[in-house]
C-alpha cells in the first residue's frame, strides 16, 4: 500500500512541474492537484514517517536512552522523544526514599517521575508487585523483636520467689505430678515415671536459670572442644553459653552455678606426656574455685553444692580430688560415672553420655540403621584391647562363634568388605564393654545405629538412668557372665527383641547433639538430670 501511493504521489509531482514549466495554467487542475496532494500528505504523514512534520522539520527528536525508576533497576527499553514526553507532567524529584529502608534516604541521581493527571487507583494488583531491591548495600534492618507475652499468674508467682523458695516449689510440684497418659513427644515405655519426668521438665523450662562464670582464660575455659571421643563436655560448653533461656546475667537470680572448663583441654595444656602425674590438673583446678570463692559470695553461701561441672574425659573424676568441696558438694556430670572409686556420688552426681562426634559440622551424620530383616549378626564389637573387660570377651568369643563377630581392632580384611559402621548397622545387639574406665562411647553409638546396647560395665551408673529405664532399650550383662553371653542375648524372646529395637529408635531423640537445641535433645536432658540433682538437695518443710 505505501509504494502504490509513493507511485501516485511521483506522478502528480511530474504532472504540477510540468504544468508550471510549460506556463500552461489550468487553475482547475491546479485546484484538482492541491487535494489531491493534501489528501496525500495526511496519508503520508499518518503510515509512513514517525513523526509530525512539524516536529520532523522543526526540531529534531531527542532521545532518552534509559529510564531509571524509584531504585534504578528497570529500564525503559523503548526511546521517548521530547514530543512523547510532553503527554506526560514532568516531575523533577530529589532523593528517593528506598524501598526497603524506613530510616535514612538512599540519595540516588534526580530523574524524571511520569505522573498522569488522574491519581493512580490501588487495586490487588498493586499489592502483587513484587518489592524491588535497592541497588548497593542498604543498612539491612534486625527483625522487629517479638511481642511480649503476658506472664500468667502463675508465672508472676514465681518470679516472686527467691531461688531456694522456687525450687521447693517446683519439687513440691512434682511430687504432685499429672498423670500423663500419652503424650506426643514422649513415648512412655522408655521412662520409670514419665509423669514425674514431664512434670519436672516443664517447671524447668519455667523456672531454671543458671549464671556462668567469665573467670578462666583460654583454652582451658570457655574453649569448648567439639570433636572425638570426649566431645560431650565441649558441645554442652557451646550450647550452654549461648542459651538465652536458661542462662541469667543476674547471680542473685541464679539456681545454679556452671564451671565452664574442658577437662580435655586441661589435660592438652598442663599434663605432661608419660608422667603418669594428674596432680597438676587436680591443683590447677583447685586454684581456680578458690579464686572464685574469694572473689564472689557464691560458692561460700552454699559450699559449692548449687555449682556444677561437665567433664568427658577419662581423668575427669579425678581433677576434683585436691578442693574437698569441689569433690564432695559440686554436681558433677561426667561420664566416667564409676561408683566403686568414691568420686562420683549416686543421686548427686551425673552420668553424662560420652558421643563421639567426628564431624562437628554434622554431628548427626549416619544416624539411623537397617530394618530388623537386614541384620544377619547376633553381636558384633570390635575396638583396641585395655582395661579388664575386653581381653575376657576376646578370649571366649574372638573366632569362636559365627554368629559372634568379635575382634580387636577391626582387621583389614574384614574393614574391606563390611566397614565399623555397616557392622553396627548390621547386628541386632552391639557389645559395649568398658576400657581404661567404665563408659563406652559405643552405647551412644549403638542407639545412633538403631542397635540395641549389651552393656558389660561393672559399677557404671547408666546416664539419665533417674528418668529412663534402661531395660526397655538394652542390655546388662555383669562382667562374671561374659562366658554365657550368647546364651544369654538368644534366651530373650524375639518379640521383646523387636519391642527393644522399637525403644532404640524412639530413645535416639534424647541422645542427639542438634547444633539448635530442640526439646528433649541430648542438651536438655543433661541440663534436667543436673536440675533434678539439684531439686534432691532441697528439703522441704513439714509444714
Amino acid at each position: 500500500m505505501n509504494k502504490s501511493m509513493w507511485h501516485i504521489g511521483v506522478i502528480l509531482m511530474k504532472k504540477l512541474v510540468h504544468c508550471c514549466i510549460g506556463y500552461r495554467v489550468d487553475w482547475r487542475k491546479l485546484l484538482f492537484v492541491g487535494v489531491i496532494l493534501t489528501i496525500f500528505g495526511i496519508v503520508f504523514q499518518m503510515f509512513i514517517l514517525p513523526y509530525p512534520l512539524h516536529m520532523l522539520f522543526l526540531s529534531p527528536p531527542v532521545k532518552f536512552s534509559s529510564y531509571e525508576s524509584l531504585n534504578g533497576t528497570i529500564p525503559l527499553r523503548e526511546a521517548l522523544t521530547e514530543a512523547r514526553a510532553e503527554q506526560f507532567q514532568l516531575v523533577q524529584v530529589g532523593p528517593i526514599v528506598s524501598v526497603n529502608s524506613s530510616i535514612k534516604l538512599i540519595e540516588s541521581v534526580p530523574v524524571e517521575q511520569m505522573r498522569t493527571a488522574t491519581p493512580l487507583r490501588r487495586n490487588s494488583t498493586s499489592r502483587r508487585r513484587k518489592k524491588i531491591k535497592p541497588e548497593g548495600n542498604p543498612k539491612v534492618l534486625p527483625p522487629p523483636p517479638p511481642r511480649k507475652t503476658i506472664p500468667s499468674h502463675l508465672q508472676r508467682y514465681i518470679w516472686s520467689l527467691s531461688p531456694n523458695e522456687a525450687l521447693a516449689y517446683a519439687k513440691k510440684e512434682i511430687e504432685h505430678a499429672p498423670m500423663v497418659v500419652d503424650d506426643p513427644d514422649l513415648f512412655t515405655p522408655l521412662f520409670q515415671n514419665v509423669s514425674v519426668f514431664k512434670r519436672s521438665y516443664e517447671l524447668m523450662e519455667m523456672i531454671l536459670k543458671v549464671f556462668i562464670y567469665r573467670d578462666g582464660a583460654r583454652p582451658i575455659f570457655h574453649q569448648p572442644h567439639l570433636r572425638g571421643i570426649y566431645a560431650s563436655e565441649g558441645w554442652f560448653m557451646r550450647l550452654m553459653e549461648a542459651n538465652r533461656q536458661f542462662v541469667t546475667r543476674d547471680p542473685e537470680k541464679a539456681h545454679l552455678f556452671y564451671l565452664p572448663y574442658s577437662a580435655r583441654q586441661l589435660e592438652m595444656a598442663l599434663y605432661v606426656p608419660d608422667s603418669h602425674d594428674m596432680k597438676p590438673l587436680s591443683i590447677f583446678l583447685r586454684d581456680y574455685v578458690n579464686m572464685i570463692a574469694a572473689k564472689y559470695p557464691f560458692w561460700n553461701r552454699t559450699h559449692g553444692s548449687d555449682h556444677f561441672l561437665v567433664a568427658c574425659h577419662d581423668w575427669g573424676p579425678y581433677t576434683v580430688t585436691e578442693h574437698e568441696e569441689l569433690c564432695k558438694n559440686t554436681i558433677k556430670a561426667l561420664c566416667n560415672a564409676d561408683q566403686s572409686e568414691g568420686i562420683f556420688v549416686g543421686g548427686k552426681d551425673v552420668s553424662l553420655p560420652e558421643t563421639t562426634i567426628r564431624t562437628p559440622r554434622k554431628p548427626l551424620r549416619n544416624v539411623g540403621g537397617n530394618r530388623v530383616s537386614q541384620r544377619p549378626i547376633l553381636a558384633f564389637f570390635a575396638g583396641n584391647m585395655h582395661g579388664r573387660v575386653r581381653p575376657t570377651l576376646l578370649k571366649y568369643w574372638s573366632d569362636k562363634d559365627e554368629d559372634m563377630k568379635v575382634y580387636g581392632p577391626l582387621p583389614i580384611r574384614v574393614s574391606r568388605k563390611m566397614s565399623y559402621v555397616q557392622h553396627m548397622k548390621s547386628s541386632k545387639y552391639c557389645i559395649c564393654p568398658m576400657g581404661h574406665e567404665v563408659n563406652s562411647p559405643r552405647i551412644v553409638e549403638a542407639i545412633y545405629y538403631e542397635c540395641v546396647p549389651v552393656i558389660i560395665a561393672d559399677n557404671f551408673v547408666l546416664p539419665f538412668s533417674e528418668v529412663l529405664d534402661w531395660s526397655a532399650f538394652s542390655v546388662v550383662v555383669a562382667e562374671k557372665d561374659i562366658p554365657k553371653l550368647k546364651e544369654i542375648l538368644l534366651a530373650i524372646p524375639m518379640r521383646r527383641y523387636l519391642k527393644m529395637q522399637i525403644n532404640v529408635k524412639m530413645v535416639q531423640k534424647h541422645f542427639l547433639w542438634n547444633p539448635r537445641p530442640i526439646r528433649y535433645d541430648l542438651f536438655h536432658m543433661i541440663l534436667h538430670s543436673i536440675w533434678f540433682s539439684r531439686l534432691n538437695q532441697i528439703q522441704i518443710p513439714s509444714s
